[in-house]
């Protein structure tokens, strides 16, 4: 599974659960300057793969430049935009960097290349006028969620030729559920390099993707259903009509902090 779930083609999404939407700490301006409605920095882990990444979603009015410095005041993104794009300006703004596993990239240079701090977020808008977040990128990573299926703990490898293949479930219900996730990652080669040994951490919500392939008149599709939890929620019951759709079945489970940084483990049932 080394492409991200959420990158796959989707016939149907049935979104369940409660999803907290709310401000995070760490965005702030000189108040002669308008902020970005939304801005953040944020790491990714996979935990499955063993891989990291930085991610970026801002927003706001419409602009036709963006920059973002680190904590050094050096650039590390610079986006102009011109022509009639430039005359109709960009407002959501989000980017995901490549993700080399570790073997290619360890954690430990991975957290060297992007310290933690304050990262500035600047912008121009159509009319000329400043843009600006300050934003503070932390080091701590969720510990990774350890999922069961319906008690079950959670399948180490998704090929069926391989003996790792072996969560079998017998009907519905089904019920993905996992330990609620109170420390940073422990292991310092596994994407918890920079802050050993743990601290506590404070999860903002859980995201659970669930996905199967079905046949369409001949042609495969990948169907998906999605759920955003709040903190105290650590169980998700597969809807019945989505079981329905196969035998096969993938799964994400992901820890989302309160600084935005998240660890996301994937695995796999299949459906007797």
């Amino acid at each position: 599974m080394k492409q991200r779930m959420t990158k796959i083609a989707v016939i149907s999404t049935v979104v369940f659960g409660f999803a907290f939407i709310t401000p995070l700490p760490g965005v702030w301006a000189d108040e002669n300057e308008i902020l970005f409605s939304e801005a953040h920095i944020f790491f990714e882990l996979n935990n499955t793969d063993g891989d990291l990444g930085i991610h970026a979603l801002i927003d706001g009015d419409a602009w036709t430049k963006l920059e973002i410095e680190d904590p050094n005041e050096r650039k590390m993104l610079n986006v102009r935009v011109s022509g009639r794009l430039g005359r109709q300006g960009l407002t959501e703004f989000f980017f995901e960097s490549a993700e080399p596993t570790f073997d290619e990239l360890s954690p430990q240079q991975f957290f060297r290349r992007f310290p933690a701090g304050s990262y500035e977020i600047e912008g121009e808008t159509l009319d000329g006028n400043e843009l600006e977040s300050d934003v503070q990128l932390s080091h701590v990573i969720p510990a990774p969620p350890q999922p069961y299926v319906n008690g079950l703990p959670m399948a180490q490898q998704c090929d069926e030729d391989d003996p790792g293949y072996d969560v079998t479930v017998t009907g519905a219900p089904v019920k993905i559920s996992w330990d609620p996730v109170m420390t940073s990652h422990p292991d310092p080669n596994g994407g918890g390099a920079a802050v050993q040994p743990p601290v506590d951490v404070v999860i903002h919500n859980y995201e659970v993707v669930i996905e199967v392939d079905v046949d369409v008149n001949g042609e495969e599709f990948t169907s998906k259903t999605t759920v955003l939890l709040p903190p105290g929620e650590t169980e998700v019951t597969v809807p019945a009509e989505f079981l329905a759709q196969g035998e096969d079945f993938k799964y994400e489970v992901l820890a989302r902090e309160a600084n935005f940084n998240q660890t996301a483990v994937e695995s796999c049932f299949k459906l007797k």
